[in-house]
């Protein structure tokens, strides 16, 4: 009976021992879990972030590229200008003193302009329209002042070049004369 007796004692004494080493183990595999939760929690953050990023940027990068087709060409329709300046030049010569050879030659650049500007207006470039207009400083430049009698102040007097607007930004700005 006694090993009976000390056996009982013994696995008495067991349990308590058994329980507190479980308590400290689940202490610690708590504590754990809940560093792997925390862990976990800023990760997704992150994760959440850096997608919300991503597409921020490829939002940004569609506008870009929406931006670039939308005014393409936009050098090469720059570089027309002054071509369109120099076919008007010659067109207000006076063809009334001209030859028979000259005036067909004038003809033939009344035609070449006619062209080009068609090109323009399918490229969506209008002309500013700035004569007797008050004068705006987003879409003219004032080159000379001049004072006019029975002429508002501001008002474009006379258009030394012509400005061009492409779709809705501004190509080339209008050089001016404005009154004072």
């Amino acid at each position: 009976m006694e090993e009976n007796d000390v056996k009982e004692t013994e696995t008495v004494s067991n349990e308590p021992k058994e329980v507190n080493s479980v308590k400290p183990k689940k202490a610690k595999a708590n504590k754990e879990i809940e560093k792997l939760k925390e862990e976990n929690k800023a990760l997704n953050d992150r994760v959440l972030r850096i997608n919300a990023e991503m597409q921020n940027m490829r939002r940004r990068m569609e506008e870009e590229i929406n931006r670039i087709h939308k005014y393409e060409g936009e050098d090469v329709l720059k570089n027309l200008l002054p071509i369109i300046d120099n076919f008007e030049r010659a067109i207000k010569l006076d063809d009334t003193d001209l030859t028979d050879e000259l005036s067909k030659f004038l003809s033939g650049f009344k035609m070449i302009y006619t062209n080009l500007v068609n090109i323009l207006n399918a490229k969506e470039i209008k002309e500013i329209d700035c004569l007797n207009k008050e004068f705006d400083s987003s879409k003219m430049e004032a080159v000379l002042t001049e004072k006019v009698e029975g002429i508002e102040k501001n008002q474009v007097v006379e258009v030394l070049q012509k400005g061009y607007m492409y779709k809705d930004k501004l190509l080339r700005p209008a050089m001016v004369k404005v009154s004072e």
